[in-house]
């Protein structure tokens, strides 16, 4: 039978060194304690904050370094919950780590109205009187941008003790769908019991067996059909959250107050939208390349992540596919090369899938750890294009870290998926031109392919649907289990014409763990189209345009993300990336196409 090992049978190697945080629970154990107690000394500037530049400075520092230290006893407790979602030891310091958050920013909430009782000028004269406080230029100005939709002190400070509850849906789905779900098993080809997981499901639907992949799509979708009613009451409740604190500050709609974080545009998100819709002529033909492809009279759902290749693709083994990642960003520089090659003999990855393990990737880490990268490695192609991925991420954490002080050492995630994507454009370029068996190529063409449609269309049918779906809560209606169901395969109809929409695949939007954060995948689609305009430019231009992109990543959030983006060479308030992104998908289609035939 395949098994997913325990923990404890991955070789160290292959696992993050968590360590290098904390030696021992008892060393997060006294820093806990240490970050709890300096909490309430935030609380002495109550009333004081815009007092004079001294203590205006002051108090800024004081919760850059609280914050510095409750996120790093979170991240900790959290990648240690991660690796074994099960473990209730765990599941309890992520949930302390959790409150210790949200009591933090409850004792900070006062900070920012407080902030906003000062003019331009006066803040201006501040940094006169204390030149320190330029490091909070951009801060503050963002901070008084905000003031229409910032409630009194007192209000903040129940919004902010209230955010843990208000976040409580997403936590519930991923405990559900990470540690109480059963997948069944089923039996493959070769007679070889297979364990169906949240890790493994797509790969399981590019087995060759046609039979074999419609057993594993209803089995893992009858068991989401089991759990129907609780995921649309945690969605439907999440969605309610959304809507209601963004009416508390003064927004009409939870889109609106979503985009005005990062202060992007809600145009930015209609013209994403439009533009996809634009060009589903080719998703369409991609769809029916790969009916032909399997030669069935009609493309059904469990066969959309079939390769057009026809087969399953070359295994790859996790070291040979780090010496691809590093050899692929050659065009970014020694130095980032070099620290890449670095990180990944330094444990930044935990590599593979273990019993219990959150499913997915994601890079990790704060301010003062190295990054953490989770995986769940599957020895293929697409493994290797996540890694690169999740590379990028921890790259853009670690340069601007090196350059940006605390307060800037985040970044919004419509600038993040652009360094993620980044390298997928490196690591496709490095393959095509480098590796010379044409059955290779064949298969890293379809990984773009599969890349672009999962993340640029995909993304956006996600985001068109939680859009409708807050529409509809803020108009009243009702969002049941058969009203989300309605309308996800509505949007599935327009974006997959030529295939079959079943009844299973309505219920798809159940499986996706993003829609717990509002209004965030829209920035995949966003982020690709960046990212292919940037690698051009880096392939056209040479040198200069590479310094420029690094030069985007150095800097943080200390502008904001449509600003950051035009350094890199990229105006994302235009359609052009995104009709460039989609020309290029068109164009790798009809190359694959050519070879295919």
């Amino acid at each position: 039978m395949s098994s997913v090992p325990e923990r404890s049978e991955v070789d160290e190697e292959y696992t993050w060194d968590l360590e290098s945080v904390y030696a021992t629970d008892e060393d997060w154990e006294a820093a806990y304690e240490a970050v709890a107690e300096r909490v309430e000394e935030l609380q002495t500037y109550e009333g004081q904050v815009t007092e004079n530049a001294e203590t205006l400075l002051s108090v800024l520092q004081l919760r850059d370094e609280i914050m510095r230290e409750v996120s790093t006893v979170a991240a900790y407790a959290r990648m240690r919950r991660d690796e074994d979602t099960t473990d209730q030891q765990y599941q309890a310091l992520t949930a302390r780590a959790q409150s210790l958050a949200a009591d933090a920013q409850s004792a900070a909430s006062f900070i920012d109205p407080e902030i906003q009782e000062l003019t331009r000028e006066e803040f201006d004269e501040m940094v006169d009187e204390e030149p320190d406080l330029e490091t909070y230029d951009h801060y503050v100005d963002d901070v008084l941008r905000m003031k229409p939709h910032t409630r009194s002190a007192e209000v903040e400070e129940v919004l902010a003790e209230l955010s843990e509850v208000t976040g409580a849906t997403g936590e519930v789905y991923n405990m559900l769908s990470n540690a109480d779900m059963e997948f069944p098993t089923v039996e493959d080809p070769e007679g070889e019991a297979v364990e169906i997981t949240q890790s493994n499901f797509t790969n399981l639907l590019k087995r060759p067996d046609r039979d074999f992949r419609r057993e594993v799509y209803e089995g893992y979708f009858d068991e989401w059909e089991s759990v129907r009613n609780t995921v649309a009451s945690a969605y439907k409740n999440s969605v309610k959250a959304d809507v209601k604190t963004a009416r508390a500050r003064n927004y009409d709609t939870a889109r609106e107050a979503a985009l005005d974080g990062p202060n992007v545009p809600v145009e930015v998100y209609d013209t994403l939208v439009d533009t996809v819709h634009d060009n589903l002529d080719k998703l369409h033909h991609h769809a029916e390349l790969k009916r032909e492809a399997l030669d069935v009279e009609e493309l059904q759902m469990w066969d959309l992540y079939m390769p057009l290749t026809g087969d399953e693709g070359p295994d790859l083994e996790y070291d040979q596919a780090t010496e691809y990642v590093v050899d692929s960003l050659e065009p970014l520089g020694e130095e980032y090369q070099s620290r890449v090659a670095e990180g990944l003999d330094s444990r930044w990855v935990d590599v593979y899938e273990n019993e219990g393990k959150q499913s997915g990737a994601y890079s990790g880490g704060t301010y003062d750890t190295q990054p953490f990268i989770l995986m769940n490695y599957q020895d293929d192609i697409s493994s290797m294009y996540t890694l690169a991925h999740e590379l990028g991420h921890s790259m853009h954490s670690e340069l601007t870290k090196e350059e940006q002080p605390f307060v800037y050492s985040g970044y919004e995630i419509f600038v993040a998926e652009v360094a993620s994507t980044v390298n997928e454009a490196l690591l496709t370029k490095h393959l095509l031109e480098t590796v010379e068996d044409p059955e290779f190529k064949k298969h890293v063409l379809n990984e773009f392919l599969e890349r672009v449609r999962s993340t640029l269309y995909r993304q956006t049918l996600f985001a068109e649907f939680e859009h409708e779906a807050h529409r509809l809560e803020e108009e009243g209606e009702a969002l049941t289990a058969d009203r989300l169901d309605e309308l996800y395969r509505e949007l599935k109809a327009q974006y997959y014409e030529p295939a079959a929409i079943d009844d299973r695949i309505a219920r798809e939007w159940m499986r996706i763990p993003h829609f717990y954060r509002a209004f965030y995948v829209y920035q995949y689609a966003t982020g690709i189209s960046a990212a292919l305009a940037i690698t051009d430019r880096i392939f056209d231009e040479g040198t200069a345009a590479a310094e420029d992109y690094l030069e985007f990543l150095r800097q943080g959030s200390r502008e904001y993300p449509l600003e950051l983006l035009r350094i890199a060479g990229v105006d994302m308030s235009s359609s052009e990336p995104i009709e460039r992104a989609l020309e290029t998908y068109g164009d790798r289609l009809d190359e694959l196409e050519g070879l295919l035939e």
